[in-house]
């Protein structure tokens, strides 16, 4: 049985659908609102309400005096007017204390005219950059003429130190549990995605000069800083470099996944993105035929890189039924909801794309003792084989068998579907794991099915997970330490130099 996926709501606009713009141009033109405070506390109500009693891992790492204190700072939040922006940052700082990945004021899943006025507005630094140790690393310039190569520390940003600007936007980023590796991860700006957790949040908490930014940098090489002005870029700027790499193409019939063989006879399959859901392109026809070929070449390994991807769809279960050799049980966490029917007046906030998930119906069952690693409240288990504590998702081998060696390349992103890859493969002996620690959380996460929660007076959403996932036996709060850990550094991103798949090489050279 497949699993359901746990990250459908980041590729899903099911909310948008329910916006009352009626067209981008109104939506341009239109001013951000103000809401009265009596119409934010009636949203917090129904929030309130709906995560209180259908969200089953809010205890996961708060009890319930830090849940009520969440609540309360929330309300306090809205004790007066608030403008569209301030309530968003409220309901992010808010959706961030829950500590789940999965639990977010969706930047995807907004309304139009939220995302016209809160995400395609303001200035945009002119770079892409990654956090590296507090330090804020160019690793594409757009300046022009171009003054910051790659590798450059930008350590601050119109009077602001870019140490403090991380600081401040961290408590507004999702990630599971305690693992700010992933919250860290979330706020580099890489050109991935339309719209950029860093972008958001910085241009909704501070103010930029629109006419130039004034930058301190220390470029490769040298020992000092040196002041410059640069000119920001547009929203519409720092969409054109995706829409580039994407080739314009819009339907998603596009392969997401690249394979080549290296040097050594090794194949390299960069995977950025398992989520599959909404693309025309055969990525399973496309996958099989790539592996039939590897084992056909009897090739020595299979270095699959991970790095970026946050998850999506089982890709990785493709991947290791040509590993195993007999069938692999995959260990069961104990799956729970914490309803069976939802109240029929929650029911107008709630959109999904699966209406079963409004009646579990005979799915949820009493639980027959509590699960000892969940929060000592009332659960309903998920029937069936997936629920079951003794029961397992069984892994088949499938023909034609690859016998060569398996490397994942991880970092930080990877959390829901890749984490859970990752953990079989380190787990089960299957791979090795190169790189850095991952996103996600050893005590499980919450997913597998959500609404999109849309508040009606201010018409913003927030994500609301359905079932969790909690292991049989206490677990760190952490995500995994890869078996060869490699350090990633401003030097290394000057050089353009791959420190990952370089040590992947190594790896296999001194095995074989």
């Amino acid at each position: 049985m497949q699993r359901r996926n746990i990250f459908m709501s980041s590729i899903l606009s099911i909310v948008a659908a329910t916006g009352a713009a009626t067209g981008a141009a109104a939506a341009k033109t239109a001013a951000p609102p103000t809401f009265a405070s009596s119409e934010l506390q009636a949203d917090v109500d129904i929030l309130e309400r709906a995560y209180r009693e259908l969200h089953p891992g809010l205890l996961r790492y708060l009890d319930s005096e830090g849940l009520n204190r969440s609540f309360r700072r929330l309300r306090e939040e809205f004790d007066r007017p608030r403008t569209a922006a301030e309530a968003y940052l409220a309901y992010a700082r808010f959706a961030a204390t829950i500590r789940c990945g999965h639990t977010y004021a969706n930047f995807y899943n907004q309304s139009l005219p939220i995302k016209t006025a809160l995400f395609e507005q303001g200035p945009r630094l002119p770079f892409y950059f990654r956090w590296i140790d507090g330090r804020m690393i160019v690793v594409r310039d757009f300046t022009s003429p171009a003054v910051l190569p790659v590798g450059t520390e930008v350590s601050v940003i119109d009077g602001i130190d870019t140490r403090a600007i991380l600081q401040h936007l961290l408590p507004l980023t999702r990630a599971d549990g305690g693992n700010d590796a992933k919250r860290i991860d979330q706020l580099n700006v890489l050109g991935d995605d339309r719209y950029e957790s860093f972008d958001v949040y910085f241009s909704l908490s501070f103010r930029l000069a629109t006419g130039g930014l004034r930058l301190s940098v220390r470029r490769p090489g040298e020992s000092g800083r040196r002041r410059l002005t640069a000119r920001p870029l547009t929203y519409e700027q720092r969409l054109e470099p995706l829409a580039a790499r994407e080739g314009g193409s819009r339907d998603g019939s596009e392969p997401v996944f690249e394979w080549r063989y290296l040097s050594d006879g090794s194949a390299y399959l960069r995977m950025p993105t398992w989520a599959m859901f909404e693309r025309r392109w055969d990525w399973q026809s496309w996958l099989k035929e790539h592996l039939d070929e590897l084992s056909a070449r009897h090739a020595a390994a299979l270095i699959v890189d991970l790095r970026g991807n946050e998850g999506g769809e089982d890709v990785g279960d493709r991947i290791l039924e040509r590993i195993v050799t007999e069938d692999l049980p995959v260990a069961g966490m104990k799956r729970l909801v914490r309803y069976r029917a939802v109240p029929q007046d929650l029911l107008p906030f709630l959109q999904t794309w699966d209406p079963s998930f409004r009646d579990w119906r005979q799915e949820a069952s009493e639980l027959e003792e509590p699960w000892p690693t969940a929060p000592a409240i009332h659960y309903y288990a998920l029937a069936g084989a997936e629920a079951n504590a003794d029961a397992r998702v069984v892994i088949h081998p499938v023909q034609p068998h690859f016998s060569g060696r398996l490397v994942v390349l991880v970092d930080a992103a990877d959390s829901s579907a890749t984490f859970q890859f990752a953990q079989l493969v380190q787990e089960r002996h299957l791979g090795t794991l190169v790189g850095r620690p991952t996103g996600g959380s050893r005590r499980g996460i919450n997913g597998g099915a959500f609404f999109f929660l849309q508040l009606p007076h201010s018409g913003i959403e927030l994500d609301l997970p359905l079932i969790a996932t909690f292991p049989r036996t206490p677990q760190p709060d952490a995500g995994l330490d890869p078996d060869v850990p490699v350090a990633l550094t401003a030097e290394t991103i000057a050089s353009r130099t791959d420190p990952d798949l370089a040590a992947a090489l190594r790896l296999l050279t001194q095995t074989r």
